[in-house]
Parts: structure tokens; sequence; C-alpha cells
């Protein structure tokens, strides 16, 4: 009796031996699995609300158009003449390269170096055909190479005048190198010239009369005068009225 129940915990023993170790094989195989990884921070996406656009609805495109500039020079050579007020009259001007070497060409390779530019100032009030050598009298205004324009203070009003771009010569001699237009500058007075005589058109007449009195002196004085009479002019301000 004590022989098999020795035998029996021995058999026990050993099948409690190799559950262990067949547990433990198990768990060796068994793969580790790990954790995931939380990011600290986390990128969120906001989705783009589209709506779709049809080909006719899109605007064309655009493309913007560089401001053209004002040039400086426009290469041609000239001379022009303006008049500010009755004192005072305006000249500008352009000369060109080519025109200073037909300059070098007529008066020698260092006619332009050594000579210096003027401009010249004709009074031609009353002359009908200038030519350059019949003014009434002139100015010379000293300048320089680079001036392309001069206000000129000539103080003589309801006159004509002509101005001339040129060189002064080492003996004295003066080249006209560009000649400009002729002006005239207005009156200080008030023009002693009568306005002409204009027909009053009948019908044009009789409509002022609808216009309510004293809205303009000529015409509440006409009016007043009843319509048998037609006015057959105006003559300038300040003038005496005209008796037909």
């Amino acid at each position: 009796m004590g022989v098999i129940f020795n035998l029996a915990v021995g058999v026990v023993l050993v099948l409690l031996l190799l559950t262990v170790i067949l547990w433990s094989a198990k768990i060796r195989r068994k793969p580790v699995q790990k954790k995931p990884q939380v990011p600290v921070f986390q990128e969120e996406l906001a989705e783009e609300v589209a709506f779709p656009v049809s080909q006719s609805d899109s605007a064309p495109k655009v493309s913007k158009q560089p401001i053209p500039e004002i040039p400086w020079h426009y290469g041609i050579d000239r001379l022009v003449l303006m008049v500010r007020d009755p004192n005072w009259i305006y000249a500008y001007w352009e000369i060109t390269a080519t025109k200073q070497e037909e300059f070098n060409e007529q008066f020698g390779p260092e006619a332009w170096s050594s000579s210096r530019p003027v401009l010249r100032v004709y009074d031609v009030t009353g002359v009908e055909y200038f030519n350059g050598n019949n003014a009434n009298d002139y100015l010379d205004i000293s300048i320089n190479d680079y001036t392309d324009s001069w206000h000129i203070e000539v103080a003589r009003p309801n006159s004509s005048f002509c101005v001339d771009v040129g060189r002064v010569m080492p003996d004295g001699r003066f080249i006209t190198i560009l000649r400009s237009n002729i002006v005239k500058t207005p009156s200080l007075s008030i023009s002693n010239l009568l306005d002409e005589e204009w027909m009053w058109i009948e019908g044009i007449y009789r409509s002022i009369t609808n216009l309510r009195m004293g809205s303009s002196p000529m015409i509440t004085e006409e009016t007043s005068q009843g319509l048998g009479i037609i006015p057959l002019g105006i003559s300038s301000p300040g003038m005496p009225d005209k008796k037909h």
C-alpha cells in the first residue's frame, strides 16, 4: 500500500513538472506587444469647403499693362514759343545730336564746343515777314547746353515776338540753330474792338418771356420793353446801345 502511494505521488510530481516546462516554453514563444506611442502635440488639419465653379463664372485673367512714361525727348529738332500773360512768354526746345553734328560739319569740328548757347528774343511787332534781320530790336539771354526751356519776361503787352536758339562763335557771330513760331502777348487794357452784330431769332426772343423776371439783367430789360421791338445786335459791355 505504501509503495502504490509513493508511486502515485511520483507520477503527480512528474506531471506537474512537465506542465510547468510546457507553460514556460509557451510564454517564451509569445511575441511581446508594444504600446503605441501617443504624440505630445497632435496636428489637426481643417478641411476647406470647396464650391464648384463653372467655367463661365470664372473671371478672365487680366494682365497688368505697364504705365507708359512721358519721354524726356522725342528726337525732333523744334522750338516752340507760347504766351503766358501780357508780360511773359515761354519757350521750350529740343536739339538732337544730328543737329549738333551738322553744325560741326559746317563750321568746324570744334565749333560746338568752342561756342556758347544763346536765346535771342526778337520784337517783331508790326513786321509782316520776319527774316531774322528786320526785327524792331532783340534781347540775348545766355543759357547752358543742358537747358531746354525758359520763361522770358518781355514786359510788352500787345506785342509780337519770335525766338531763336543759337550759338555765339568766338568772333561774336550769332548762328541760328532753331527758330520758333511768332506769338502775340495780350493787352493789359480792355479791348476797344466791337463785337459783331448778331441777329436775334424771333422765336428765341419770344421764348425768353417764359423765364422768370430777374434771372438776367439783359433779359429783364428787353422783356420790360415788350415784344414789339426785336433787338438787332449786342455790343461789348459798356458801349452805348445802338439805335436802329
